[in-house]
């Protein structure tokens, strides 16, 4: 029976406080960013659907150079003290690229910018969520990371709500409607900087390799062993496989919903509302989940977030007014943060710990891999057929795959695990703990 989360320790919450950080610039990311960039391109003459694509191709290309740099950076992370620099090195980029983003003043010049903050965000997630293991154990895992999530969409709120009263009220202040959304902008990077600073006091990393190398080839063995490691393991590749399925979706409903809100004629008052109702949301039913887990597997809670967004993706091909944009909104709040913490937690517990920031960076490739498609389709669909709904029917589908390969993954370890099957071990090293 799993071991009940009667109180987060000091490490724990640390960490949690990173997701608060982050999920700031990651709700500006599905809000107020799209709205001002489409803004500033419809002022610059360009149509809606181009600069749908655009953006798309902006989001895809951050999540190409993330996935490309990550194998190599986690390879490097997994040596002895290595993984808090480099974590630190990524936060600073995206916090800065936050700040930033008020400066350009062209269409082009935003989107550098914004890819900047973009591939910062995703390089720290790489080594934050390989943190895991050294802050809590397996029992609590499901409930930590549920909790990062939880955490993460509540606190979030604090500086959107602020962000959203000057941009609204920007007349009533006394400044203007381009300086508003800069001071926002910056508003948000100081809350990402600052909440991540007791995790950068306090982290110690508990689980590494002993004589990483960081030369190419060194590193290049090493990958390849993983590689290799993941191949043989059915258990870890089936889910990777069915996580690059049905994240994709996930992935590309959170960072394109106010884009295609936009699209079918919904205002930007009625998206940032019904998004931010979404945060709220998120929050209690992230936590739900997480205590579930003490009574069902997480497998099988697993399931169940990818059926929910199928129906999503299908519900969105009639999103046509501001209401059933809040109906959606509503739905994805629910298991928003319940799929992607445990998706995370389900991970963790399945690899070789002294290996995490390596095995997590090959979660972040299918992550950022199922990113890069979901955007792609939905910019090259868009441009296409001249509708986002060309789109939303592709990503439909490939949730559907992902929820039967993970019927597969799940049946297969059932069956292994019926039989009494014993793993071998994934790695020759053993885990060395700091004292």
């Amino acid at each position: 029976m799993k071991k009940k989360l009667e109180k987060l320790e000091k490490k724990e919450k640390y960490w949690i406080l990173y997701d608060v950080g982050n999920s700031a610039f990651v709700l500006l990311v599905s809000t107020i960013i799209p709205i001002y960039f489409k803004n500033m391109a419809q002022a610059a003459g360009v149509e809606n659907s181009d600069s749908t694509a655009y953006l798309s191709y902006a989001i895809s290309i951050s999540t190409l150079l993330v996935a490309v740099l990550g194998p190599v950076l986690g390879t490097i992370a997994d040596g002895k003290n290595r993984k808090k620099p480099l974590f630190t090195f990524f936060m600073m980029m995206g916090v800065l690229g936050c700040a930033g983003l008020g400066l350009p003043k062209s269409v082009i010049g935003f989107l550098v910018v914004f890819v900047i903050a973009k591939v910062g965000l995703g390089g720290s997630l790489i080594f934050y969520d390989s943190m895991l293991v050294d802050i809590t154990t397996d029992d609590r895992m499901d409930e930590v990371s549920s909790h990062g999530f939880a955490w993460g969409y509540i606190g979030s709120c604090i500086p959107f709500i602020i962000s959203l009263g000057l941009i609204f009220g920007a007349d009533a202040i006394g400044i203007s409607g381009t300086a508003a959304p800069m001071i926002a902008f910056i508003l948000n990077a100081a809350w990402w900087g600052l909440v991540t600073v007791p995790l950068l006091k306090n982290y110690k990393q508990q689980y590494y390799v002993e004589n990483v190398s960081a030369g190419g080839r060194q590193v290049v063995n090493r990958l390849a062993e993983v590689f290799g490691e993941i191949k043989e393991n059915k258990k870890v590749l089936l889910f990777l496989l069915s996580f690059f399925f049905y994240i994709d979706g996930v992935y590309t409903i959170i960072e394109m919903a106010t884009s295609y809100g936009k699209d079918v004629g919904i205002s930007d008052t009625s998206l940032l509302l019904a998004l931010l109702f979404t945060q709220v949301v998120a929050f209690p039913c992230a936590i739900l989940f997480g205590k579930l887990t003490e009574r069902f597997q997480t497998s099988r809670l697993i399931l169940v977030c990818i059926g929910a967004y199928f129906a999503v993706a299908v519900y969105a091909l009639w999103l046509d007014t501001a209401w059933k944009f809040w109906m959606m909104a509503t739905f994805v709040g629910v298991f928003q943060g319940a799929i992607q913490a445990l998706s995370r937690s389900y991970y963790a517990k399945i690899i070789p710990k002294e290996k995490s920031s390596e095995y997590f960076s090959v979660f972040d490739i299918f992550g950022k891999g199922a990113s890069f498609m979901g955007t792609m389709i939905m910019g090259i669909s868009t441009q296409l057929f001249h509708t986002s709904k060309a789109g939303v029917l592709a990503i439909a589908g490939m949730i559907l795959v992902g929820f039967l390969l993970f019927c597969l993954q799940t049946r297969s370890v059932e069956n292994r695990e019926s039989e009494n099957h014993t793993e071998e071990p994934l790695t020759e090293y053993r885990a060395k703990r700091t004292e």
